[in-house]
């Protein structure tokens, strides 16, 4: 393998791990402020033990989110020197941002979320809880801003080789900023309705159930079933945009390998590069031009038109029917799980083979994510910023055997972490829950290592 391929390889390693834990944080920040804000409203005590198990569950995942986060941005300077070179100017401040604005706000209330029930008063602790899910959306915000830039750039001009902003506004929000904005959210809403409803789902296989299991399995299910749909919609829309302004990564997408009239939607075939075609294709005539423009006959560009500049087309067919072929999965469970629990009202009168379902749905979210992260930046290649600068033009110099020895490292260390941090989960779900509110006390760090110990 050459140096480019590496360094691809492990920029990929490193966000692959990186996007798990931001896709919990998001949404579980939201999700806390859920209890918090019911355990206030009815003092029911379950409320209160969902509160103190998931904020222990997203304590964790931050660590590990900024941990990753660190380590990715290291990379741009050493296996991606050009980019910031070249781009700086423009992806530089977007990353301040990301800093300054989120990453602050996070770090300053986390604490209080964490140790300061009990210390501060009930209003000030929901505040704080607030804020931090209010970061981690935040920083989800700018980061996405500057993908999405990389993908659908704007607002810029090229002097001397460097880009340089034009208009704020308009890098910002940028063509696909909005779409993949709404999509990334919503995939992170989905993500932690299945890790609730699976780990609440062991706690019943398990016999291992406290207060709060019931009630986090049936808001979380319910959760799940309305925010699928909607998903779906604006995943349509996405595409449309997709189209639009990188009609090749569709035509990857699609294994539409020359353009045609009435594109059959394939549901099931492996892309043969050699010879430009599909073996053992099965597909719906028709059904990719009605998607793509709603009209059975439409025209879709091929990857004949697109020679020099087009992304691998296997890496791209799979990962997008993987993502889609979740999605459904979590369409089906969450209905049916809805269905029986507005029929039984009790999440514990649930057949037990749903509530394996759930268990094994636990991380499906993470499954869907990453392969539709891959889609996005595969379908990107062979440019960094979309159309204007190809990714072998700021690659590093760098030996491969030292990107190789490195790629190898990171890719023990994250296997040894992702294991543990499962590991932990199971640890903490079975584990019995305090029922009580903190005791109010001095803040101190003996004080908050025991509160977070219980």
């Amino acid at each position: 393998m050459d140096a480019l391929l590496l360094a691809r390889m492990q920029f990929a390693a490193n966000i692959t791990f990186h996007i798990l834990f931001p896709t919990i944080t998001i949404a579980l920040g939201w999700a806390l402020l859920m209890f918090r804000w019911r355990w206030l409203k009815t003092q029911d005590k379950a409320w209160l033990v969902a509160y103190r198990f998931w904020t222990k569950v997203f304590a964790l995942s931050f660590g590990l989110g900024v941990v990753s986060g660190i380590t990715m941005s290291f990379q741009f300077g050493t296996n991606w020197p050009g980019f910031m070179e070249r781009v700086g100017n423009i992806a530089g401040p977007l990353l301040g941002y990301e800093v300054l604005t989120a990453f602050f706000l996070e770090a300053s209330f986390l604490g209080i979320m964490l140790f300061g029930h009990g210390r501060v008063s009930e209003r000030v602790h929901l505040i704080a809880t607030f804020l931090v899910a209010f970061g981690t959306t935040l920083s989800a915000f700018w980061i996405l801003s500057l993908n999405s830039w990389m993908q659908t750039p704007a607002g810029y001009e090229i002097i001397n080789g460097e880009f340089h902003a034009r208009s704020w506004l308009e890098i910002v929000f940028n063509p696909s900023f909005p779409y993949r904005l709404a999509h990334t959210l919503l995939a992170s809403g989905l993500t932690v309705c299945f890790l609730m409803a699976g780990i609440s789902a062991w706690q019943f296989v398990r016999g291992r159930t406290n207060r709060s299991s019931a009630p986090v399995l049936r808001s979380s299910v319910f959760a799940a079933a309305l925010l699928i749909p909607v998903q779906i919609f604006v995943g349509d829309m996405h595409g449309l945009n997709t189209l639009e302004h990188q009609p090749q990564k569709i035509a990857a997408i699609e294994g539409i390998w020359k353009t045609e009239r009435g594109a059959p939607l394939l549901l099931f075939a492996i892309p043969d590069t050699a010879t430009q075609s599909n073996r053992f294709a099965i597909g719906i005539p028709g059904g990719a031009s009605l998607i793509l423009k709603h009209d059975v006959n439409a025209e879709i560009r091929g990857l004949d038109q697109f020679p020099d500049a087009h992304p691998p087309v296997a890496p791209l067919f799979w990962g997008f029917r993987i993502m889609v072929g979740t999605g459904m999965a979590m369409l089906a469970a969450s209905w049916i799980g809805s269905w029986l629990l507005r029929r039984r009202r009790a999440p514990d009168t649930l057949p037990r083979p749903l509530l394996y379902v759930f268990v094994a749905m636990t991380f499906s979210g993470w499954l869907a994510t990453v392969a539709g992260w891959y889609v996005t930046e595969i379908g990107r290649q062979p440019f960094i910023v979309y159309g204007l600068l190809r990714t072998a033009d700021v690659a590093s110099r760098v030996p491969a055997a030292n990107i190789a020895a490195t790629l190898v490292a990171y890719l023990a260390m994250y296997l040894f972490l992702i294991v543990s941090y499962v590991a932990v989960l199971r640890y903490l779900a079975e584990k019995p829950v305090s029922e009580e509110a903190p005791p109010v006390g001095p803040v101190g760090v003996p004080n908050a290592i025991a509160e977070l110990r219980t």
